[in-house]
């Protein structure tokens, strides 16, 4: 009984050890990599942003490219003027959760299911010879599983769309993760956001919508094969973030030259 009892004793402590140890070697390397982590990720928003600008990275310098090119601003929503980055920002995800750095939305005005708006957001301008060329802004809203965030970069007329797309989403692949389909992609360009090219912040003028059946239509384009509560929260997020309680005040504001 004792050899018994003496063998089961050396388990449990072999089995303890292996355990302290292993936890050891993970919470090492989780610490050691985190810094590689945080530049994998801030390379990851770089090339998403020059991608919806459709300024091609490829083999490049990511973060010089992106230097050279972009112009990174922060906008009060409200106002739709610029604004220095606020000193307990780190980024828009997050102001969004935090009260004093966010606005909660009505059901009315949540069309796009996000909740809360931070009141502050970044926008990346791309300039040449002084003259705004391209506005990149970050936009996120539901789809059927998840809340899917992406860029929808306008031309300098602040209307005519460059490029869209999402760098996280949770959809379901070959229905609604067809969003990161080169081809579904590659419709949105040239499209046209707002009726007439007007900019007044409001909601009714924002014409762009994904649509079965679209082709040929300036504001329209054609919904994702199988997935309609996607193509649906596409069109509510672009809807929501180009109106009133999103980006409309701002691009008013700039294409009046006031920003």
């Amino acid at each position: 009984m004792a050899a018994k009892n003496d063998t089961i004793g050396r388990t449990i402590t072999v089995t303890v050890l292996l355990c302290v140890v292993c936890s050891v070697i993970v919470s090492a390397a989780a610490v050691l990599l985190k810094p590689q982590q945080l530049i994998n990720k801030e390379l990851d928003r770089q090339s998403n942003i020059l991608a919806a600008a459709q300024i091609d990275y490829q083999g490049q310098d990511i973060q010089k490219l992106f230097a050279d090119k972009i112009v990174t601003k922060y906008v009060d929503l409200k106002t739709g003027k610029y604004v220095e980055k606020p000193a307990t920002y780190r980024d828009a995800k997050r102001a969004a959760k935090d009260p004093a750095l966010s606005t909660a939305l009505t059901r009315k005005q949540d069309i796009a299911s996000i909740k809360r708006t931070a009141d502050v957001m970044p926008v990346y301008l791309v300039n040449k010879d002084d003259q705004l060329k391209k506005v990149i802004l970050p936009v996120h809203g539901y789809g059927l599983w998840s809340t899917l965030y992406g860029f929808l970069a306008l031309e300098g007329d602040l209307n005519t769309v460059v490029g869209f797309g999402f760098y996280s989403h949770g959809e379901t692949p070959g229905l609604g993760g067809e969003v990161d389909n080169p081809k579904w992609k590659a419709l949105w360009p040239g499209k046209k956001v707002y009726a007439e090219g007007s900019m007044e912040p409001k909601l009714g003028l924002v014409k762009v919508a994904v649509v079965p059946g679209a082709p040929g239509s300036e504001f329209k384009v054609d919904a994702l094969s199988g997935a309609t509560i996607t193509s649906n929260g596409v069109t509510k997020l672009v809807q929501f973030w180009m109106g009133k309680n999103g980006y409309a005040t701002y691009l008013t504001s700039l294409k009046a030259g006031e920003s």
